[in-house]
């Protein structure tokens, strides 16, 4: 009687691994084409659109990396790839659509603000890149580009909610865009929840405050998402003042 093989005996385990190792670049693909689609709803005028894409895309990149953490399939071209699509999604798309709808008649001054923001972008990855293996992975240093887009993206988002149009709020967008420019390439530090064991079990208490986070999220997300990337971008300022009243009062 010829033996019957069961159906997970059949499965390739070479394709099974070349499945994990994909699932992670998936995730950084549908990243990119929300960048992407960003773009192009800047370029048509559907701003808000636009910025609900790009939040989309942050939460797209954040899933890439723990994917490849839990699964162990991080790799070097990984890291490559996520780069280049978080200079899309977070540098020139958040740049570009805030320079449509709101600077765009500002004349030099709109596009100089946008570039700054871009360049700072590429300063940051680029930085962030070389000095992975030394730094501290508490911590980032300089505002993450990611949280950068999304604090230029929510500034977008909430303002239109409120029914204001860019060209009354263009020199508060352009002071917001040149501030999260500078702040990604500053030696500011921000937590960064690497530190955060996903494996582990956690109390009760962390899986109900997650839950009042989504809660608190859907009752207001363009305004919810805007104050608490506008409380994250100066929580690195708050440190380093923390610590320099904590060493002026060590010295003294």
């Amino acid at each position: 009687m010829p033996k019957i093989r069961s159906r997970k005996a059949l499965v390739n385990p070479e394709l099974r691994r070349r499945g994990i190792y994909l699932l992670p670049n998936l995730l950084t693909t549908a990243a990119l084409f929300a960048g992407f689609y960003a773009i192009v709803q800047a370029m048509t005028g559907q701003f808000e659109h636009a910025a609900v894409a790009i939040f989309v895309a942050m939460i797209m990149d954040g899933l890439d990396g723990r994917v490849a953490r839990l699964t162990r399939t991080q790799s070097a071209f990984g890291a490559e790839y996520d780069s280049l699509s978080d200079m899309v999604s977070f540098g020139v798309a958040p740049a570009l659509v805030i320079f449509e709808w709101a600077m765009k008649g500002m004349g030099k001054w709109g596009w100089i603000a946008a570039f700054v923001y871009c360049v700072g972008a590429a300063l940051r990855l680029a930085r962030f890149n070389t000095n992975i293996e030394v730094v501290d992975k508490r911590f980032f240093q300089g505002l993450p580009s990611p949280a950068a887009a999304a604090l230029v993206a929510g500034f977008v988002w909430v303002l239109m909610d409120l029914d204001y149009r860019g060209e009354e709020v263009r020199w508060y967008a352009w002071a917001l865009t040149l501030f999260a420019g500078a702040t990604m390439v500053s030696n500011f530090r921000y937590y960064s929840g690497k530190d955060i064991n996903l494996r582990r079990s956690v109390p009760f208490i962390a899986v109900l405050a997650i839950v009042l986070f989504f809660v608190l999220v859907s009752s207001y997300p363009p305004g919810i998402l805007f104050g608490l990337f506008l409380i994250y971008a100066f929580s690195g300022y708050a440190l380093a003042i923390w610590e320099w009243l904590r060493r002026r009062k060590s010295l003294a």
